[in-house]
């Protein structure tokens, strides 16, 4: 077999504790290019690549597996249960496991990877073997969703829609030679089979006993989303006013690095626009209430870069809290 370090060794860090080591399998794609790019930026992170004629080998990805730390999948769902069930094969040598594929993202023995999700994420996060980074859009919707049932304002069985529309960066290979090719439409609605693969997730997390409705849509641009939720207040319990659900949101998410909850009446909110680009690059995820009460009425957005909180940036975070190491915001 042979094994390349796409970084330059380093045995230790600066601070002369030990640097950890990852394989990144598949990372040809959006989400694996998005994780190489950050990762060539933190010194206290090996990463190791395995040869182009070996990297369909089962013995030498097990080979190669059994020298790292973490492996992170990016990979369809049935080859990240191929490479999964090899790690389970391995017994003590196997490393730890982040997956980016969809396939155990609601499988009750992997810690879902939102460590904003609650108080004790992150600590399940870092003590987990394997762990499934989240969806982009279940990101958003369920940042939005999650703190408001836990505060009792959004009943688990409260009929819920998301909307969502992302930059064509997220619709895989196929979709953005498309777009870069000049031969999509600007805009689509999909999904519209309502059985779009991240309703298990988004209802699990979010807490709701009904199966929301979820319709997604494309534009022409490359990355960048917004998410939003729209709620008739006087159908809510106690009929919550829009400060209610921002306090709501601003409580659970407050000293968070990577989650902000924009203010109520912040410019955005003022001019009754928001564009889904602003967060491109970032791991950075921003949470909005637009509400009147007026006509008791709300819509929460959630905005974020589908490419970094909601897919390598997400994954770069739960990697360094896997490995022990510090969160470098």
């Amino acid at each position: 077999m042979s094994v390349i370090d796409s970084h330059p060794p380093k045995a230790q860090t600066a601070s002369g504790t030990a640097a950890r080591s990852v394989f990144v399998d598949g990372g040809s794609g959006t989400t694996g290019l998005g994780i190489a790019e950050r990762l060539a930026h933190q010194n206290d992170i090996v990463v190791k690549t395995i040869a182009e004629d070996k990297r369909k080998d089962p013995a030498a990805k097990r080979a190669l597996m059994a020298e790292v730390d973490l492996v992170i999948l990016c990979l369809p769902d049935d080859a990240a249960r191929e490479t999964v069930a090899l790690v389970d094969s391995m017994g003590a040598s196997a490393p730890k496991v982040l997956d980016a594929s969809t396939a155990y993202r609601v499988a009750p023995d992997w810690a879902y990877g939102f460590p904003e999700l609650a108080a004790d994420q992150a600590d399940k996060i870092r003590n987990a073997r394997k762990v499934s980074n989240p969806g982009c859009y279940p990101t958003g919707g369920i940042a939005l969703l999650r703190p408001l049932v836990d505060a009792g304002l959004l009943p688990q069985d409260y009929p819920i829609t998301v909307n969502a529309v992302s930059g064509y960066s997220g619709g895989g290979k196929t979709m953005i030679a498309a777009y870069e090719a000049g031969t999509a439409p600007h805009f689509e609605l999909y999904g519209l089979g309502l059985e779009h693969k991240h309703l298990p997730e988004l209802q699990l997390y979010s807490k709701l006993t009904r199966r929301p409705i979820f319709i997604p849509s494309v534009a022409n641009y490359r990355q960048g989303m917004l998410v939003s939720v729209p709620l008739q207040l006087d159908t809510l319990p106690g009929k919550p006013s829009g400060a209610n659900l921002h306090a709501a949101l601003a409580k659970h998410y407050v000293g968070s690095k990577y989650v902000s909850v924009m203010p109520l009446e912040s410019g955005a909110n003022k001019s009754g626009k928001l564009e889904p680009e602003g967060l491109n690059e970032t791991n950075q995820l921003e949470l909005y209430v637009f509400a009147s009460d007026k006509h008791h009425q709300a819509v929460l957005v959630a905005r974020l870069d589908n490419l970094g909180k909601g897919a390598s940036g997400a994954a770069v975070q739960n990697m360094r809290l896997m490995l022990g190491l510090p969160d470098l915001g």
